[in-house]
């Protein structure tokens, strides 16, 4: 068709067909750009980026001397900072079955009530296994070394039945610092026969999914929710554990309790012997008959005192014995500088004192009746030769009458 029928059918103009006929793209209209009053100050933004790629927006528009809009400078600074920041590309890791689960605490906090009107922020131990998505947790009561050994333990018997070829930390004091396991905590790895690598400082990136599984619990477990004590936690997260497994994960697109069975297999099964958890100590029970146990006193059998005693504490109970015996059994509790009283052991320190001061009790010695002979006036004169003294005031009334 000529451009002049094309213009007659369209209803444009001849001008316009023309246009858009040498065009490789349908026209638009655009406005020439204006530019910007940054433009001016923009090779001052570029020198002091290329002498620090992290300066803040706010330091640099003090350099400068920006007293403009902040949004327009943050906007060209961001714009203009990866031209100098090194690229740092983070690479999707791919797990295989049984290989490794990350572990990690979770804050839910001051939710937890641990006594009379008392909220505590007590951590909540939280794993996943790398390849499944399979989630664990549980509410321990301190991130002190041996609860979190006991709260790895107890998710890795009871829920997994497994035990991975590696368990991923971060930099948590309990579990070591600066790739440095407490000593306890080699223990425990020792015994699993498995491993516990502890990322980087500021890596995040190492242990993604636990990462992503603690805002899963923000969002999806706390909302709506109130706890009326640590066990009834434990038990409502108990419940809500199976319906979280149960949903489909973009990454995979399979459910992780469909997968947990596959990854649980090719792990290494649990040691015949448990590992040492919890806390334990040794010391001499004082006449004051307890016995502090982070944070809190628990009593003990004052028949004992004296004698070293043996404190155990897991999760839940604080176990105390001497030369094996069980002298004291109380359940542990979660609030801090509190103390714990058995009436049992007052009753027996009651007696025991009793007892106690009985024997030491002397009885009064019995009145004797004895004669006491009286001396004569003359003795004393003789003993102190008052005699010559008489011969010397013969006669004087006052010295007769002061003798009398």
């Amino acid at each position: 068709m000529a451009i002049k029928a094309i213009a007659r059918q369209l209803g444009v103009a001849r001008n316009t067909v023309r246009s858009a006929l040498a065009s490789d793209s349908p026209p638009k209209y655009e406005r020439k750009n204006a530019g910007s009053k940054l433009d001016a100050v923009e090779p001052q933004i570029r020198a002091l980026l290329a002498a620090t790629p992290t300066m803040p927006a706010t330091v640099i528009a003090e350099r400068i001397g920006w007293e403009r809009s902040s949004s327009i400078l943050r906007a060209r600074v961001a714009e203009l900072r990866p031209l100098f920041v090194p690229p740092d590309p983070a690479d999707r890791t791919q797990y295989t079955a049984g290989e490794i689960v990350q572990c990690d605490l979770w804050f839910p906090g001051r939710v937890v009530p641990v006594g009379d009107d008392v909220l505590a922020d007590p951590p909540v131990l939280t794993m996943v296994a790398a390849w499944s998505g399979f989630i664990m947790a549980l509410l321990i009561p301190t991130r002190t070394t041996g609860d979190l050994l006991a709260g790895m333990w107890q998710l890795l018997s009871a829920t997994l039945g497994a035990v991975p070829k590696t368990l991923v930390w971060d930099n948590e004091s309990g579990i070591g610092q600066r790739r440095r396991l407490t000593v306890p905590a080699r223990a425990f790895a020792g015994t699993l026969g498995t491993r516990i690598y502890q990322a980087r400082p500021r890596d995040p990136e190492t242990k993604g999914m636990i990462e992503r599984a603690n805002g899963y619990f923000e969002t999806s477990f706390m909302p709506g929710r109130t706890f009326a004590s640590p066990a009834d936690f434990n038990a409502q997260l108990t419940g809500w554990l199976p319906w979280a497994n149960d949903r489909v994960l973009r990454p995979t697109g399979v459910r992780p309790a469909a997968r947990i069975g596959t990854d649980a297999a090719a792990m290494a099964e649990l040691p015949p012997v448990a590992p040492t958890t919890g806390l334990t100590t040794r010391v001499r029970l004082g006449r004051d008959y307890y016995v502090r146990v982070l944070g809190n006193d628990y009593s003990v059998d004052p028949s004992v005192i004296g004698r070293f005693v043996d404190v155990a504490a897991d999760l839940t109970t604080v176990t105390v014995t001497c030369a094996g015996h069980v002298v004291a059994v109380h359940q542990r509790c979660w609030d801090t500088r509190q103390t714990i009283t058995d009436p049992a052991h007052v009753a027996t320190a009651a007696v025991l004192r009793q007892a106690h001061q009985a024997r030491h009790r002397t009885p009064a010695a019995p009145a004797r009746e004895t004669g006491v002979g009286m001396r004569a006036l003359t003795d004393y004169d003789e003993l102190f030769a008052l005699g010559a003294m008489d011969d010397l005031h013969a006669g004087d009334g006052l010295y007769e009458e002061a003798c009398q």
